[in-house]
């Protein structure tokens, strides 16, 4: 059921709700769950999230801003980076605030869905490898 969980909040974490998986990952390392499966489940939780995110902005633009869920401003920002960077601004989608909208932004701009999906499973994977790394060294 653990790992239920933390796919749930990995999932939920990379939509635009104020969320985070990384406490409830390190609780699970501390009660010493498989590490790899913890991996696994976090970045693929997190990954189908940020793909949600990505259909949303495909579908859903202006629902978005007239339901002021997502601000014009933040959009036509992000649309900036997205613009300098190309795809590559998707290794970003780990960072809190900025990340969900990247990949809502690449779903708005109809990036190509494979691309999109390597470049953010490689960043979510990144960022768990981070969080288990910290923990390991630091519980030392």
């Amino acid at each position: 059921m653990d790992y239920l969980y933390l796919f749930f909040i990995a999932f939920l974490s990379a939509t635009l709700l104020p969320m985070g998986s990384e406490i409830l990952l390190l609780y699970n390392l501390s009660i010493d769950l498989n590490i790899y499966f913890l991996f696994a489940v976090a970045t693929l939780g997190n990954t189908l999230g940020s793909i949600f995110n990505y259909y949303l902005g495909l579908k859903g633009e202006e629902f978005l801003v007239q339901k002021k869920i997502l601000k014009e401003e933040r959009i036509l920002k992000t649309k900036k980076i997205f613009d300098k960077y190309g795809g590559y601004s998707l290794l970003l989608s780990w960072i809190p605030i900025i990340g969900d909208p990247i990949t809502i932004i690449a779903g708005i701009l109809r990036y190509n869905i494979k691309k999109f999906i390597y470049l953010t499973l490689i960043s979510k994977g990144a960022r768990y490898i981070f969080v288990i790394g910290s923990y390991y060294f630091f519980s030392n």
